[in-house]
């Protein structure tokens, strides 16, 4: 990995979004000494109530509707390899690496908190996999989303045991040989540490962090295009008067009218008043009235992530007190994503309707009877002939009907397991996944729409005094990054490489990142 970035220490109280993202993409990290002496009393508990002999959920008992089946002092450490070994059940694609990594970083600061009673050492070795590029092959699906991501987690655990299989430099090990190709061993697990390390809120919450991490540069970038869109169009930007706003003042809203208003500041494509068009189409007039919406969903989702970055989400948790007598084992429910799956879903219905309006919007540019003619129709020279841009919206509208399906809330759902002991479950993990996907979509979406809106700024600028140069100085930004990527199509060409080049400068930020050169960005608002 990348040995020249700042290493993140882990304390297992301060992680972030943005620290979750920068370890997905390689920057080191190291487990905080302060998150050391937690860590061992909550362990010495442990290993105290095995050797008394006591009763305690998953330590001295079977899981789930086992938990009357006692085992000995002699078996713990079995029973926690085995509930590695049972619990790896997952099914379909295997996560990317990115993911894997969110995986990693967040179980092992959750486990640093030191109410887990696992040893130092085993999550000393998450550290080490992820700073030596060790990534568990782990199937996505199979988790519920109630017991925590159980069977994704037990996919990961089982490299740390030496077993499963993992990448390592670009080539599939076992975990046994991955481990000691990078030069690490694995662990033997003791009382309790399978159940630690199983047992949370990991899939959902690493991804969580990424996606909220996505979708907020989405929602930039969404703007981009949606003003791009409106100087195409001639429009006018009265609708973003901040006088507006102010007195149906949803932050967010607010927030997006302004970054509206600096994109287009000294735009000379926008149209003065004109009695006989006072007001634009919805999908144009609106804009900061739905994206501020799809903001509300994204900030509330990164408001819970980055609190459940630094949860203890396993069971039961151990309460270590100076005192014996005071120390306890309390079996609860932090491991229920119940919080996750809902602001999944919430953000993921919204950025579905973002995706709804920039589909709209790009039909509008390709449609010269929806645009009054101010553009040719299919924005070619040459219609009939050619077919120019007409299949952009199609794919656009492939896609935003596809969102449609995905967008049924799976937190709605809940099917009983363990022989009905999990008689609810919050299906946060299917909440996620769809999000990805659906993220991936409106990515598309927009890039088509960026794609549409500079051929049909080109066709404008055709126009007595009309040029790239009058753009808007946040728009001209995004103009001048989309036709370094992307030529104006005089003639028909395949479009997919196309339109795969600007998802692409869209899911990397470059976009927001060039007009971020001159307007400065809105950050989240979470008051």
């Amino acid at each position: 990995m990348d040995r020249s970035q700042d290493v993140l220490p882990l304390t297992g109280y301060n992680l972030t979004i943005d620290e979750v993202v920068a370890v997905s993409k390689g920057r080191p990290v190291a487990l905080h000494p302060d998150a050391l002496p937690g860590m061992k009393r909550s362990r010495e508990v442990v290993d105290r109530l095995v050797s008394e002999g006591r009763i305690a959920y998953g330590i001295t008992t079977g899981f789930g509707r086992f938990k009357d089946k006692l085992i000995s002092s002699e078996q713990v450490a079995e029973l926690q390899l085995n509930l590695i070994r049972s619990h790896a059940a997952g099914a379909g694609p295997e996560l990317d690496e990115e993911t894997v990594r969110a995986m990693l970083i967040v179980r092992a600061n959750t486990l640093a908190m030191g109410y887990s009673g696992i040893r130092p050492e085993v999550v000393q070795l998450m550290v080490d996999m992820l700073n030596e590029g060790v990534h568990p092959c782990i199937p996505g699906r199979g988790s519920l989303g109630a017991s925590g991501d159980l069977a994704t987690l037990a996919h990961m655990s089982l490299v740390l045991i030496g077993e499963g299989e993992a990448m390592y430099r670009s080539r599939r090990h076992d975990g046994a040989t991955a481990l000691r190709e990078a030069g690490l061993e694995p662990v033997v697990l003791g009382a309790k540490e399978g159940l630690a390390l199983t047992n949370g809120t990991t899939l959902m919450a690493g991804l969580g962090a990424l996606l909220v991490h996505r979708a907020t540069n989405l929602a930039l970038t969404a703007d981009i295009a949606a003003a791009m869109t409106l100087e195409a169009l001639i429009g006018t930007d009265r609708a973003y008067d901040a006088r507006v706003h102010a007195i149906r003042p949803h932050p967010r809203q607010v927030a997006c009218a302004a970054f509206l208003r600096d994109m287009l500041h000294g735009s000379r494509l926008l149209r003065s008043d004109d009695p006989g068009n006072v007001q634009d189409p919805y999908t144009l007039r609106c804009v900061p009235q739905v994206h501020g919406a799809v903001r509300d969903t994204i900030d509330y989702a990164r408001w819970m992530i980055n609190i459940e970055l630094n949860s203890a989400n396993d069971n039961p948790l151990v309460f270590a007190g100076d005192d014996p007598e005071e120390t306890e084992i309390i079996s609860a429910g932090n491991f229920h994503g119940e919080p996750i799956a809902v602001a999944m879903d919430s953000m993921k219905l919204s950025i579905v309707d973002m995706g709804n309006m920039s589909e709209r919007r790009t039909a509008r540019l390709v449609d010269a009877d929806s645009n009054g003619g101010i553009l040719p129709m299919f924005l070619t020279d040459h219609g009939g002939l050619e077919s120019g841009l007409m299949l952009t919206q199609y794919t656009a509208a492939a896609l935003a009907s596809e969102n449609k399906v995905l967008a049924h809330p799976a937190s709605a759902d809940s099917i009983p397991s363990g022989a009905n002991t999990e008689d609810h479950v919050s299906m946060g993990a299917a909440s996620a996944h769809h999000t990805q996907q659906v993220l991936e979509n409106v990515e598309t979406i927009v890039a088509i729409e960026l794609i549409d809106a500079a051929q049909a700024i080109d066709f404008r600028c055709r126009e007595p005094g009309v040029t790239p140069d009058g753009m808007g100085r946040g728009t001209g930004a995004a103009y001048r990054m989309i036709r370094r990527h992307v030529p104006f199509l005089d003639r028909d060409a395949p479009l997919a490489p196309l339109i795969e080049a600007v998802r692409g400068l869209v899911s990397r930020g470059d976009v927001v990142g060039a007009v971020g050169e001159k307007v400065e960005i809105p950050g989240p608002t979470l008051d």
